[in-house]
């Protein structure tokens, strides 16, 4: 499996949960829609006690040596809030967060019930041909900066504005010598976003200032990873002492493969992958399109034209479920993926 490849599977968890079920801002499960894989500003973080993690860690083995490289890619959602322009007879009115109550004020008539609307950015952070053997003398630290904007931009229903806050981060890569082919990874994303203590206590305006669904993709040259999840006996001491934050990292890949690692915000086991009958994403749980797609066929059209307005990926789910025939219906229904004899004392 290349990067490319491995970026679908990331792409299920950098999308789970970023349109909840049933897929409209007015449904109550949606009031807290950002909650899988968020790291908080750490200025945030020690304001508040320490709660809400500003950093997520992943340590795994490496068999490998002197030839072994690593690339590092870590990937997360930025929010930014889009509306729309305002009117001539509502020219010059303003939209703030309100501290008093926990609010945004709107002058302005939005879509969807005076709110402005939330969409994510992928972003992607890399570092590559890292040599193990230098890792194991000398640590090595990204610093990164995504800069805020607040622009007009062309919207479904006509020009939109789009107010987007800057991040800071950093991510970093360490390695510490287990045996002499055995190598512990360290990985660490961490959010260094400034100026934002103050906007304690007011989650939704917060969430402008972190990194939501983050999560890691590791990939080996000339080496391995080791499964954490069913190492081999020599190393199940060493797999113990990984100390993963936030975070999980299982094998991905053909079954078998070990060069290539997602580490997780949400448990996954060794090798996940998308099911083939899967018409496409629906960013809400796995392996339950069935389920997902008959409950969109029966919302409402006040429902589904909410839907539309809220960005181009929930239109586009809308738009697939509601071309989906009769013949790819039944095929979410169930499917065998493999038969095997009942051994004895199963039966």
């Amino acid at each position: 499996m290349n990067i490319e490849q491995a970026r679908e599977i990331a792409n299920a968890v950098l999308y789970e949960g970023y349109l909840l079920y049933p897929y409209r801002q007015s449904a109550l499960k949606n009031r807290q829609r950002w909650t899988i894989g968020v790291v908080y500003p750490r200025e945030y973080s020690e304001a508040n006690g320490g709660v809400d993690p500003w950093a997520m860690q992943t340590e795994c083995l490496i068999l490998g040596d002197a030839d072994t490289t690593l690339d590092l890619y870590a990937r997360f959602l930025h929010i930014f809030l889009r509306n729309e322009s305002p009117s001539e007879d509502t020219a010059g009115t303003v939209h703030a967060w309100s501290n008093a109550s926990n609010t945004w004020e709107w002058s302005i008539a939005s879509r969807l019930a005076g709110e402005p609307q939330e969409e994510g950015l992928e972003r992607e952070v890399r570092l590559v041909n890292c040599s193990l053997s230098e890792l194991a003398e000398q640590p090595q630290s990204l610093d990164f900066a995504f800069p805020g904007e607040q622009d007009g931009e062309e919207a479904a229903a006509g020009t939109g504005v789009r107010d987007l806050r800057p991040l800071k981060g950093s991510l970093s890569v360490a390695v510490t010598p287990v045996d002499t082919d055995l190598f512990k990874l360290t990985v660490r994303i961490e959010n260094h976003t400034p100026e934002t203590a103050a906007v304690a206590g007011l989650r939704n305006g917060l969430m402008l200032h972190c990194f939501i669904a983050s999560h890691a993709i590791l990939q080996v040259h000339q080496g391995a990873f080791v499964s954490l999840m069913d190492p081999p006996e020599r190393m199940r001491e060493a797999v113990s002492a990984c100390r993963n934050l936030h975070t999980w990292p299982v094998l991905i890949g053909t079954e078998g493969a070990s060069d290539l690692m997602l580490s997780s915000p949400i448990i996954l086991y060794d090798y996940p992958q998308i099911a083939p009958e899967s018409p496409g994403p629906l960013f809400d749980g796995t392996e339950i399109d069935e389920i997902l797609t008959l409950r969109i066929l029966t919302l409402t059209d006040e429902e589904k034209q909410e839907i539309r307005q809220r960005d181009r990926r929930a239109r586009e789910i809308l738009e697939r479920t509601e071309r989906l025939t009769p013949e790819a219906l039944m095929k979410l229904h169930g499917t065998i993926r493999r038969m095997r004899p009942l051994e004895e004392g199963e039966r």
